[in-house]
């Protein structure tokens, strides 16, 4: 059996036609007729049902097509993954959340630049969801996140859980906590902004996942693009919004941040790196992680 045999199978599943199928593969019809003939003689069994109009998979054949889907999407990714480990010494690309640009990524990205000069860096806006197909599928080497996120094919390395910290517009009445904090449980009858606005899960699920796991039902909460926008409505006076504590820098007018008292009220900042890949980039970045780290003090978790 080859890989161009269970193409064939699985273009005339998906297609549902052996004429659609033919075309689509650029291939004469009784050829690939007789291929999907010689596959069922080969496994002993009956893939498709006789006769039927659109083509139809018997109970065996499409269990067959779903194990035949996984080897050929496994296939592509291994021999992408393979072109991308090849050209390593020339780019490593780097994927990352953006609110991590207010942390110590650049920091972390700068310095890796400095020591390794002869590979070409790429940095690639990507939300820690879209991390992990990526990385699967070779578009980047490396990716920086922030969700709780698992995969067998990828391992995720928690370098931090970074505190949350509430913003709020310096004349709000919970501005008085800003030097004793507050708890979650405390702000579920304000109108509370999430970001961002796209395909979950994202930062606003965790925040969401944060008061669940408290017990806690926020009554107004509302999703807006990104931190910048929610930041600005805050400014206004619209309402409230939770962020990483490294957000804070970004110094929007008007804002005090006030510290969240929950122990579960955190933000993990997690690297991921593909479950087989034995590339010196790896341990070279964690290096940099390192040193970052301890040149401002903060604590390295590096929990796999």
């Amino acid at each position: 059996m080859e890989l161009r045999h269970l193409r064939y199978f699985v273009t005339v599943v998906e297609e549902q036609s052996i004429t659609k199928a033919a075309e689509k593969l650029c291939i004469a019809q009784p050829p690939l007729s007789r291929q999907i003939q010689n596959l069922e003689q080969e496994l002993g069994i009956l893939l498709f049902e006789r006769g039927s109009r659109p083509v139809r998979t018997t109970e065996a054949g499409q269990f067959f097509y779903q194990h035949a889907v996984q080897i050929l999407t496994h296939t592509a990714q291994a021999a992408s993954m393979a072109k991308r480990i090849s050209a390593v010494n020339k780019i490593v690309r780097i994927g990352y959340v953006s609110s991590l640009l207010y942390a110590l990524l650049p920091q972390i990205i700068y310095l890796f630049r400095q020591r390794h000069s002869d590979i070409q860096v790429e940095l690639i806006e990507c939300g820690t969801k879209d991390q992990i197909e990526a990385l699967k599928q070779g578009k980047i080497d490396l990716g920086f996140g922030r969700l709780r996120i698992s995969d067998p094919a990828i391992k995720r390395i928690v370098l931090r859980e970074e505190k949350l910290k509430l913003a709020v517009h310096k004349n709000h009445r919970l501005a008085e906590y800003i030097e004793q904090g507050l708890y979650l449980s405390q702000i579920t009858h304000e109108t509370i902004f999430s970001y961002p606005a796209t395909q979950k899960p994202n930062f606003s699920t965790l925040i969401q996942s944060i008061f669940t796991e408290l017990g806690l039902v926020p009554k107004d909460m509302v999703e807006v693009r990104e931190i910048h926008m929610a930041l600005g409505l805050v400014s206004s006076g619209e309402g409230i919004c939770l962020i990483p504590e490294s957000a804070s820098d970004i110094g929007m007018k008007n804002l005090v941040y006030i510290p969240i008292l929950d122990v579960e009220a955190y933000s993990p900042i997690s690297l991921s790196v593909r479950n087989m890949d034995q590339s010196s980039y790896v341990p070279n970045i964690l290096a940099c992680v390192r040193e970052v780290f301890e040149q401002e003090n903060i604590h390295l978790k590096m929990n796999e």
